[in-house]
């Protein structure tokens, strides 16, 4: 299927389910909107599954991993090297993503999209490199077209053979040392903010490494000229291989009526590539947090998208999403399980 096809799949939410949510969680026994956005959010997940009664109950988190050239321009505060080391640690359940994703009762793919070594065989490891690491985007591109086309694609089949399994909601997860960089960059292009309001400390650089580092997002944005009317040229002039798949992770799961569970930083840039690409997806995506990172706020105001919990987090790896699907979860089984006041024999509020 082209990209453009896929694209075409997208439509609307379901009106009629939303209203069927909606005129049950006024019936429960609460008054109407005590439960606040968790109301709103079930009613939300009942437009985009095209079901009244949504349910949340296969939960996958999608993490993946690329590496980036622009960390020789000293823009991270850790070495390149720690990017398959976490994918290690991944894998075998010791990171801060394994162990939120076990309380969520998410499952975790890892994808290897363009770490920049050889990573051996692993049962739980989706090997789908495009390329070792990304070109540095202060000189010249991230990436060909055609590659970043490739890491859509990738996206979108991995998250439509996720729902062939059942998947009912999908969190984006990230790893890759420097990937703040080329995502502050894409959202400092897409947003018209200067690099200086967008671009924060990431890993944890200090005031010299910061100024590297807005350097870094000013001079790739010069020297590649990206169009910010073409999501696919943004990719591949600034972007990274585990953004282009978590672009196509949106994509897919809206063009099949699932919700996405968005993370931090780097998963809000692929979101707004993935609106860019198809504007239909806004109202497919969940903001699951509020990043510490600098200009995520701003992010955010441009999808439109409301984050439901602001926890100073700026980790990535999905943490922020699995915490979001628990909630999302919560708001469904608040709809599905809570009695009616009818059902319950309890009297109504006074007219």
């Amino acid at each position: 299927m082209s990209l453009s096809s896929l694209l075409s799949r997208i439509g609307p939410l379901d009106e009629k389910a939303m209203q069927a949510a909606r005129a049950r969680q006024d019936s429960l026994t609460k008054p109407q909107g005590s439960l606040g956005r968790l109301e709103g959010l079930s009613v939300q997940l009942a437009g985009i599954t095209h079901n009244p009664m949504p349910s949340v109950t296969h939960k996958v988190i999608i993490t993946m991993a690329g590496d980036h050239g622009v960390v020789a321009e000293g823009v991270s505060a850790y070495p390149p090297e720690v990017t398959p080391q976490m994918v290690l640690n991944f894998l075998r359940g010791g990171a801060a993503i394994n162990v939120l994703a076990r309380c969520a009762g998410a499952r975790i793919l890892v994808v290897d999209m363009g770490v920049a070594s050889k990573l051996e065989p692993h049962p739980s490891l989706l090997s789908r490199k495009v390329a070792c690491g990304t070109g540095n985007i202060a000189h010249g591109p991230a990436m060909t077209r055609q590659q970043a086309e490739q890491s859509i694609r990738t996206g979108v089949e991995i998250v439509e053979a996720e729902i062939k399994r059942g998947l009912d909601i999908v969190g984006t997860g990230d790893m890759g040392i420097g990937n703040t960089t080329p995502s502050a960059a894409i959202a400092s292009l897409l947003t018209g903010q200067a690099p200086a309001r967008i671009a924060g400390r990431g890993t944890g650089v200090d005031d010299a490494g910061l100024q590297r580092k807005i350097g870094a997002i000013e001079h790739a944005l010069a020297v590649n000229s990206p169009d910010p009317q073409d999501g696919l040229d943004v990719l591949a002039k600034v972007g990274g291989f585990e953004i282009g798949g978590l672009v196509g992770v949106v994509l897919g799961a809206a063009a099949n009526h699932k919700p996405v569970m968005v993370d931090g930083f780097i998963s809000t840039a692929a979101a707004m590539l993935a609106v860019r690409l198809a504007p239909a997806v806004r109202p497919y995506l969940i903001a699951a947090h509020h990043s510490r990172e600098e200009g995520h706020g701003l992010m955010l105001d441009w999808l439109g998208v409301k984050p439901l919990l602001d926890l100073d987090m700026r980790l990535g790896e999905g943490t922020g999403a699995a915490l979001g699907i628990l909630l999302a979860e919560a708001s469904c089984r608040i709809l599905a399980e809570m009695a009616t006041f009818s059902e319950a024999g309890v009297s109504g509020k006074d007219a």
